[in-house]
């Protein structure tokens, strides 16, 4: 019988296995509309630094992701997926750095098989994770202070993978009703914008999954 753990940032260096990183609010939504623009790929960085020295030393990149979802200083994008999939993007390889979805994935030091998840992508994932017929799943809820988007996320995964056929309504209103929704329901905050939730809320958006691979010491992520 499939074992289902759920972990987040501070504890998710212990998870192994099979391991979903989880955020739907926004960077591993962005990432897939990301990809449906053209991207390359996607190289997972944890600081400002690391991701501002990587485009200057990889040909054809550019920075996206936020510090307190604002775009830092430097980057050329922010963590949204309405201004990315605006972009065209072709042949691009983008570096991103965001303060919940990168660094669960830079932290899952041990997993085996790492893959980043989000409502968008959540048929194919599910669809992928069974062909391998593991013993376990780990879910990291990359969401501080509560925030209920990615429990959401992973809670709808798990009912797909038991074989159940979830109301997806009731999915995509704990996204509108979570605290990281507030600034996007906000109109006085133009940097979040409404449709985000759309977008992000989007299930089975894309038919690609987002598999995290380690190579030459970069955490590098490709829409397979």
């Amino acid at each position: 019988m499939l074992k289902f753990n759920y972990t987040d940032l501070e504890t998710c260096h212990e998870a192994t296995g099979v391991v979903l990183v989880i955020d739907v609010l926004r960077a591993f939504s962005t990432a897939a509309y990301a990809f449906s623009r053209g991207a390359k790929e996607i190289l997972l960085v944890s600081t400002v630094e690391e991701a501002l020295a990587l485009r200057s030393q990889v040909p054809n990149s550019k920075v996206m992701g936020e510090v307190g979802g604002l775009p830092p200083d430097g980057f050329d994008f922010g963590n949204s997926p309405a201004q990315i999939r605006e972009q065209d993007l072709t042949g691009l390889t983008l570096i991103q750095r965001t303060g919940a979805g990168t660094q669960g994935a830079v932290r899952s030091k041990k997993a085996d098989l790492l893959v980043a998840a989000s409502f968008v992508v959540a048929g194919p994932t599910v669809s992928y994770v069974s062909r391998l017929e593991p013993m376990e799943v780990t879910f990291v809820i990359t969401g501080i202070l509560n925030n209920d988007e990615d429990l959401a996320c992973a809670e709808y995964l798990e009912a797909l993978l038991k074989g159940q056929r979830p109301d997806t309504k009731r999915f995509v209103q704990r996204v509108y009703d979570s605290r990281d929704a507030l600034q996007h329901l906000d109109p006085a905050q133009p940097a979040f914008p409404l449709s985000d939730l759309d977008y992000c809320t989007r299930i089975d958006e894309f038919d690609f999954i987002l598999p995290i691979s380690r190579e030459d010491g970069k955490l590098i992520m490709r829409a397979t």
